[in-house]
């Protein structure tokens, strides 16, 4: 049997990324030789000791085409001189330094799909970014024979387009009992990307209408424009920032609220088929959520009815809906009794079999 050791490859700074926290540690407790590589950030903090390899790359640049070349030079480089048998990228922003390494040495490459790329809001919505990863995408995807990504949809969509046949491995929460009664506190919660596409725009003038504050944690593309949004709509007292925070402290956060809210705008297909971490990590948290009703995340509440669902993104209704899961208590109570019952099923622990199986079938 060849050695068991993959190299997985992410833009971002490896300090907030459960999702491959997850599945590295599940190989790695597993036999598997794990390094994960991302960039250094001027704030980047420490890296905490995991029980694999950890690298982040040095960049001049920090954002923009500029970055993404840079970290692609400096990624292939890394990977030309420190071989593995298997290589992953982690999405579309470093499927080229992934593709012509292995190429190179001979190893097997694998595309995990954290996203649909080519269908975010930020690139469909900008023409030249658009018309760029679409070529990187239709280029390098059917390159990729091993790969997997987060639902079914977008599977069924990489094989119509790519004619590839990726298994969904979902972005599962890590099972947490809670060991002891949770004193809720009477806020809600925001806990993952501050990106375009969120629901933002809907849901910060919707507070004015709810007489509970709003916390949110996170970083991302649109911070600039949230920060704008909450002055203009004089909330700066109700919707409080709360930044980017380690694991251990956003799960305490997350447990303590009483309502959680998870937004997408359907612009573009990522959006439309998103099956995103939050919504398991509310319901391993045991608190109800504010939603959409599209197709991956209809077919989980259709189950286990752990959320209420809104149809589009309109202050009004997310105003109503968040008053009513705030208020109804039959409703609440219902919703986190299911939550109860749904965490048994929907955590890590019982879908880290799959990317254990997969990888497993490489060597």
């Amino acid at each position: 049997m060849k050695q068991r050791q993959v190299f997985f490859t992410v833009t971002n700074d490896l300090s907030f990324d459960q999702r491959m926290n997850r599945i590295c540690s599940t190989l790695a407790a597993n036999g598997w030789q794990v390094t994960l590589i991302g960039r250094r950030l001027k704030n980047s903090r420490p890296l905490e000791p995991k029980i694999f390899g950890q690298k982040r790359l040095r960049c001049f640049f920090s954002k923009g085409k500029g970055f993404y070349a840079e970290y692609n030079i400096r990624l292939f480089f890394w990977l030309l001189f420190h071989k593995a048998p298997v290589i992953c990228a982690i999405d579309l922003d470093t499927i080229l330094p992934c593709f012509f390494a292995s190429k190179l040495q001979g190893s097997k490459r694998v595309y995990d799909a954290h996203e649909f790329f080519t269908e975010l809001k930020e690139v469909k919505t900008n023409p030249l970014s658009f018309k760029i990863w679409t070529a990187i995408e239709r280029f390098a995807v059917p390159e990729f024979k091993y790969g997997y990504t987060v639902c079914d949809s977008i599977a069924l969509e990489f094989e119509r387009r790519y004619g590839v046949t990726y298994p969904t491995i979902r972005n599962i929460a890590v099972a947490q009992p809670l060991e002891s009664p949770v004193q809720q506190q009477e806020y809600i919660i925001y806990a993952g990307a501050v990106n375009e596409g969120r629901g933002f725009e809907a849901l910060i003038p919707a507070m004015k209408q709810v007489p509970y504050p709003l916390h949110i944690y996170g970083d991302g593309n649109f911070m600039v424009q949230l920060v704008q949004l909450i002055k203009d709509n004089n909330l700066e007292k109700k919707v409080l920032l709360k930044g980017m925070t380690p694991p251990g402290e956003l799960w305490n956060a997350i447990r303590r609220a009483k309502v959680a809210v998870g937004l997408i705008e359907a612009t573009g297909m990522n959006q439309y088929w998103a099956l995103p971490n939050k919504l398991f990590d509310y319901i391993q948290a045991e608190i109800p959520q504010l939603t959409m009703s599209y197709p991956e995340i209809k077919k989980i509440n259709d189950q286990y009815h752990i959320a209420v669902l809104i149809d589009e993104l309109s202050a009004g209704i997310i105003s109503d809906q968040l008053n009513l899961l705030m208020e109804d208590v039959v409703l609440y109570q219902t919703l986190q009794r299911n939550c109860r019952s749904a965490k048994k099923d929907l955590n890590w622990e019982q879908e880290q079999h799959k990317v254990l199986d997969f990888y497993n079938s490489l060597v």
